[in-house]
Order: C-alpha cells, then structure tokens, then sequence
C-alpha cells in the first residue's frame, strides 16, 4: 500500500487518540439496532443456543473484519478509510463506486432512519404524537445541529459523540443489571431446536443465514474508525488497537444484551415483542423502566448519528481531493474540517427525512455494504503481493491469515447470497444505484486534472 502523506495529512488536525479512536468504533456499531434487532433473529432461529449463537458468530465475523481493517489502518494514515484501501489496491473507479453508494445509500439512508428514530422516541418520552411529519422535522433538527457541532471541528464532534457513546453505555448497562432481576422467561421454551423442528439441514443454514442478516447490520459500523485515519493521532498505532477493543467491547455488549433478553422473555416472548428492550425494563420495573430504556434508545441513536456525521464525510472529503469529485469538498474551514462535505451529508439526510423513502433505502443497504466489505477484505491480498511480510515496518499483521481473511470474505459472501434469496428486489435495486457510480465515475475522471498539474 502507497504510505507516502497526501494533502489532506498535512491539513486535516491530528487530535483524536486511542480512547476516541474506541468511542468511534463502539458509536459506529451500537445504534438502535442491539434494542430493536434480538426480536427478529428470534423469529428465524427459536432456540436459546440458535439466538445466541447467530449473535456469537455475527461478532466472530465482526472481529475478523476488524482484523482486517487494523492491518490495512496499520499501513496507511489518509482519511478516506476504505475508499482509500480500494484506490490503492485495485483502481480508483471501484472506490468511486463505494463512495458513491456511500453517499446515496449505505450512510444517508441509514441517518435518515436512525434520525427519525431518534424522533419517534423523543416525542414519545415528552407524550407528543409521532406523527411522520413531526418526526420528520425533529429528525431534521438533530442533525442540523449535529452538522453544525461537527463543522466546529473535529475534537468538538469527537467530544459529543463519546458523550453519547458513554451515555448509551450506561444505559445498555442498566438494562442488562435489571433484566436479571426478571424471574426468568417460560423454561420449556428454552428447549424448542431449530433444526429439529426444520424438515431438513438445508432450511436451516438458510434460517441461519437469515438470521445473520439483522445481525451483520446491527454489527455494522467498525469501519468507518477509518475514515477519520487523518485526524488520529500515531494512526497506524491507535487504530488498530482502537478496532480491536471496539469490536470487542460491542461482542460484549451485544452477547449481555440478548442473554438478558432470553432469560427475561424466553426465545417465543422474545419473537412476539417487537421492543424487546423495553419488554424487558418494563417487566423489571414498570412503566418507569420503559420510560427510561426509550430515553437510551433516543440517546443511543443520536449518538450514532453524531458518529456518522464525524466519519463518513471524510470519505466525499477524500474523493474530491482525488478530483473525482466537488472541489468545494476538499476544502477545509478554519478548524480545518471538510465543512462542505460535512455539510452535504447532512443535507442529503434531511431531504431523505421529509422524503418519507429512508425505510425502502434502508432496505438496500446490507446487499452492497457485504460486498464492499468482501472487496476491502480481498486488499489485503493485494497489498501483501506488493509488500513481503518483512518489509511490512511493523505494520498489523492479521493472525492467522489467510484463513482468517478468507473466512470473513466468505462469511460476507453467505450474508450477501442470504439477502439476495429472501429481498430480491430490494438487493437488485440496491446493486443498480451502486453500479449507477460507474459512468459518474467516468465523467469525473474525464474532467480530472492530473496530480501535480496545479489547482
């Protein structure tokens, strides 16, 4: 991988370390996904063992992916994250292509949902009506302000969001503490075995898979760290260290969380409730506990927004320097943040808000975040051809690889096919606006100065 510093090394401040490189990492995974998501793994896979073990393996699949991006980190300290990686290893139009479906798909829509979560559960907690419009509008305040928070600069936007990453924390904590107050959910229910009541091994690797798909989204999230790789101190230290203990710290979190659930509710209470988190408090402590865990929730999703809008414009930031892009993006303010890119990822995810259209792109996102993470993963490949192992300066070196890296592809491989044979449609209309990217590709390219020419 080329290590030599772009532009963007000597601009962007270099003010976040290892405790911050973690927050982002934990902020970038944990939304409101681990509070909602155990009810629909349970309504594919029906056994304690099943449940458990779908969120088990989702974690091993996470962990062999942050292997993966803590070796590529290790070798690289531009900003851009995985856009970079695939620059570098294969050619800029594939990066195009994943910042392009970044941009339109993967990050904006997903705001936009989380946003209007954020919303729903605000206005529940003050008894206002949640109404699609109202939650629009609040949805679109909360991230105006967290644009504005984050063009203030980078230490202002990290600040903020390990404050709701801390905050979610304690509420997770909570929930899991007084959820083992619970007597305990139906015990015969414990011994009902998937595969047993499933006519043959094949429909259940299918349920399996399946249930994985709600596991790998609400996993999602660890590599967008890299993004911010410009901005963190001694990067090539610090970020892979902070993937590892992020990605570990989450496994913790997301294997405590459905525990409690199973023991409080059992696999067929957990299947029934499509608000697990507050089933739980509520049975723990009344209306008080569901009170206080729809209050972490909304704190849980803001959080995660602020996160994204930290992460993911560094990448538009990356693209623009490259002239595959606005220039005006590549610009930074006076706290020498891309203020433009930032901004333009909030814009994008208010407009999706008011569209009402953020849960149908939602829908697209898991068919091409997979395959990107297949295509990253298969970087290393590529840059180990170009730098022998002993000439790696210290780098990060993923244990166990190939298998690791191959096992982590193929597992992205099986989540890919098990999202295409149960959403058809909406994977085929998600691989038609990544693949949108290619001929945008090319119209930028044709304008694109070469490097060195002058601005």
């Amino acid at each position: 991988m080329s290590t030599k510093p772009t532009s963007s090394d000597f601009h962007l401040a270099r003010r976040l370390g290892l405790f911050d490189a973690t927050m982002i990492v934990m902020g970038g995974i944990i939304g409101s996904g681990i509070f909602i998501n155990p009810y629909v793994v349970a309504q594919q896979v029906h056994s304690n063992f099943l449940i458990l073990g779908a969120w088990a393996f989702g974690g091993l699949i996470a962990l062999a992916g942050a292997f993966i991006y803590a070796e590529l980190s290790s070798q690289s300290s531009a900003s851009g994250g995985q856009y970079v990686y695939l620059r570098d290893a294969f050619h800029p139009s594939l990066a195009f292509i994943y910042g392009w479906t970044l941009l339109l798909v993967i990050q904006t829509g997903g705001m936009a949902a989380v946003a209007v979560t954020f919303a729903k559960y605000l206005m529940e907690l003050g008894s206002g009506q949640a109404s699609d419009t109202r939650a629009s509008m609040v949805a679109a305040v909360a991230l105006a302000v967290l644009t504005f928070i984050n063009c203030l600069g980078v230490r202002a936007g990290s600040t903020t969001q390990n404050v709701f990453m801390i905050l979610k924390l304690v509420a997770i904590a909570a929930l899991v503490i007084f959820g083992l107050t619970v007597s305990g959910g139906p015990r015969n229910a414990a011994t009902i075995i998937a595969v047993g009541s499933s006519p043959t091994i094949w429909h259940a690797l299918i349920a399996f898979g399946a249930a994985l798909i709600p596991v790998q989204f609400a996993y999602g999230g660890w590599q967008t760290a890299c993004f911010v790789a410009g901005e963190v101190r001694e990067p090539r230290k610090n970020l892979p260290r902070g993937l590892l203990l992020g990605v570990l710290g989450v496994i913790a979190v997301y294997l405590s969380v459905n525990f409690v659930c199973l023991y409080a509710l059992g696999p067929q209470g957990l299947a029934a409730t499509k608000t697990p988190a507050s089933a739980v408090m509520r049975l723990a402590l009344g209306e008080r506990g569901a009170r206080f865990i729809a209050a972490g929730i909304a704190v849980s999703t803001v959080g995660f927004l602020s996160q994204s809008m930290l992460t993911a414009p560094r990448v538009y930031f990356a693209m623009a320097e490259d002239g595959l892009f606005f220039k005006s993006l590549a610009k930074l303010n006076r706290a020498r943040v891309p203020a433009f890119a930032i901004a333009l990822q909030g814009a994008l995810a208010i407009i999706i808000c008011f569209s009402g259209r953020y849960e149908q792109i939602l829908n697209y996102v898991v068919s091409s975040d997979v395959i990107f993470f297949a295509l990253t993963a298969a970087c290393v490949f590529a840059f180990r051809r170009r730098t022998p192992a002993n000439n790696a300066n210290g780098a990060f070196r993923i244990p166990g690889h190939p298998l690791t890296t191959l096992f982590f592809i193929a597992a992205c491989g099986a989540v890919a096919f098990s999202t295409i044979h149960r959403y058809p449609s909406n994977s085929l209309i998600g691989l038609a606006i990544m693949l949108s990217g290619l001929p945008v590709y090319f119209v930028w390219a044709s304008m694109r100065k070469p490097r060195g020419t002058g601005s």
